[in-house]
């Protein structure tokens, strides 16, 4: 079978260095709030080119504590409105709904995948607070629209980065774009820990010395809480870890875009929509590399026959979920199009060229 995703064999790349990382934690004695999390963090701000970068917990906490901190800083109060894409993983709409905001469903362009910026404006209202844009799969979401119209009306813009660490627009990476990001490390991401793990990144001040203290019960001074946090903090052990990655994230990412090039121009089923990969050599990092088809189910069947894995990113849109009841009658076509037809192909930098060369052909023989 090959596998979605090998951790372990991802992992095993670095085990000699992942290792001596553990013990050398292990051996410190000090496992919270240390050198190897500040280590990183600078590792982190220097990568990214921000000022703050803070980690936290998960990528989930890294987003609620972004808006957390807005509203601490007034910026933002329950009930006001931030625009996000409908057709994201619902961690993003749970940050929002969290912190008693209220998401407003955008639908994605069908071409990317990535919220339709064109759609942005005519769904601000008079407590839209924030953009929240989220790179998805890996793909950059920006352009000059988005940055005029948070200008026009004062909004913040904040990046879901979970999936895209590494990504360039206008040669700025990901995570700088905004005025707030939030990243995930979990394992499968293109930057994974060995667990969970988090980041805020920015050039704020004001909001990463509230973050920073928010993400530790909302103290700065041992047992002096300023504000009503969250215990939300990376540990040593999975910075270690995620300093030692970082060093090969844009080696791991380039072979990444090599495979995606090389689906693109050789998968040539004619009922099988391939990704758009416009500036594929620069902005987009590929966390997935998702193909569409009416005939999704079957196709997925037909694979994992074939001993080929696949993941759907996502099965059912937020606004059909249980949880979100209350969006449950909103109509959004084209997000519930692209959940009823999307499917990830495996992708990593430990796939061999006959890997890719069996799966290109099998899906080129597939037959309806």
């Amino acid at each position: 079978m090959i596998k979605f995703l090998d951790l372990q064999k991802i992992n095993a790349q670095y085990a000699t260095e992942l290792k001596q990382a553990a013990a050398e934690v292990i051996d410190s004695g000090w496992y919270l709030q240390g050198e190897r999390v500040r280590l990183f963090e600078a590792n982190l701000e220097n990568y990214i080119e921000v000022k703050h970068a803070i980690g936290v917990a998960n990528g989930l906490d890294a987003l609620r504590l972004i808006l957390k901190a807005y509203i601490e800083m007034g910026i933002m109060q329950e009930g006001d409105e931030v625009i996000v894409p409908a057709n994201t993983y619902i961690a993003t709409i749970l940050a929002i709904t969290d912190n008693r905001l209220k998401p407003i469903l955008v639908e994605p362009d069908i071409n990317t995948y990535n919220l339709d910026i064109s759609l942005v404006e005519k769904n601000i209202s008079l407590r839209t607070r924030a953009i929240m844009v989220v790179h998805l799969y890996g793909h950059v979401c920006w352009n000059e629209e988005l940055q005029t119209i948070a200008k026009r009306y004062n909004l913040k813009i904040i990046e879901d980065n979970a999936q895209a660490i590494g990504a360039i627009w206008n040669e700025k990476r990901t995570g700088s774009l905004g005025d707030s990001a939030g990243f995930s490390f979990y394992p499968g991401k293109n930057l994974g820990a060995l667990g969970d793990g988090g980041a805020v990144t920015t050039n704020d001040n004001q909001l990463a010395e509230i973050i920073r203290a928010m993400s530790n019960y909302g103290s700065k001074q041992k047992y002096v809480n300023e504000y009503k946090g969250l215990n939300s903090r990376l540990d040593e052990i999975q910075a270690a870890f995620l300093d030692v990655k970082l060093k090969y994230l844009d080696a791991e990412n380039l072979r990444r875009r090599e495979i995606a090039l090389f689906y693109c121009k050789n998968i040539r089923h004619p009922e099988i929509i391939l990704p758009s990969y416009q500036n594929i050599k620069s902005s987009h990092v590929w966390h997935l590399f998702v193909i569409r088809t009416p005939f999704r189910d079957k196709l997925q069947k037909y694979l994992n026959d074939n001993n080929i894995q696949t993941i759907m990113h996502y099965p059912i849109p937020i606004h059909k979920q249980n949880a979100y009841k209350e969006f449950n009658n909103q109509s959004l076509p084209v997000t519930e199009s692209v959940h009823n037809e999307v499917l990830s192909l495996p992708i990593s930098s430990v796939m061999s060229d006959s890997e890719i060369e069996y799966i290109i052909t099998t899906i080129n023989n597939y037959k309806n």
